[in-house]
């Protein structure tokens, strides 16, 4: 055998991405349906409480503060109701198509995947259905957000530590070791 077919054979074979099984499937919409639930269970009980624009303390450095947001993040893009929908639904779709390829690659992926999907599909559907959507949470030298932002935040950053242990884990070993010595395989001169 020729000295490059066994360097060639020693190389393993490229893996396919993981593709979500249903096992992730399931737990990703359990995910989305539970920050969707508890985002939308939240924003009512403001609407029907707090009077917009009222703030209440609850800790020291935590307010309530009910805000209406046209935008998306922090106010961006206020008034835009068309294009931000049209970026939402587009982020969405493209996060489902992502994990439906490699959403068994690492653990936190459905849970990640759930939050960001969860967080987006309750703003969006806060704009199409109100207009607008409710803001609460209040920190001091922070925008007022709600908890849809902040399953969003921590579902990205919950991504990206998935991502970062994907990359670092190592290669799978190969099926055909190279052999020890060089010279023992080499033909005779």
């Amino acid at each position: 055998m020729a000295r490059g077919a066994e360097l060639i054979e020693s190389v393993p074979a490229p893996q396919p991405p993981a593709r979500a099984g249903s096992l992730q499937w399931v737990g990703m919409l359990a995910v989305a349906s539970v920050a969707v639930v508890a985002d939308q269970v939240t924003k009512h009980v403001i609407d029907r409480t707090i009077p917009t624009g009222e703030v209440r303390d609850v800790l020291p450095f935590i307010h309530l503060t009910h805000v209406s947001n046209s935008g998306i993040a922090f106010g961006f893009l206020p008034g835009r109701l068309g294009v931000v929908s049209v970026l939402t639904i587009g982020a969405v779709i493209w996060m489902l198509v992502h994990f439906a390829r490699s959403g068994s690659r690492h653990v936190v992926f459905p849970v990640a995947l759930g939050l960001l999907v969860g967080g987006s599909v309750s703003n969006l559907y806060d704009r199409i259905v109100h207009g607008r959507v409710t803001d609460f949470i209040q920190l001091p030298h922070w925008p007022t957000f709600n908890l849809a932002d902040s399953f969003i935040v921590v579902g990205v950053l919950l991504l990206l530590v998935g991502i970062a242990r994907v990359d670092r884990a190592p290669a799978p070993e190969s099926r055909h070791q190279a052999p020890a010595d060089d010279a023992a395989t080499a033909p005779p001169v």
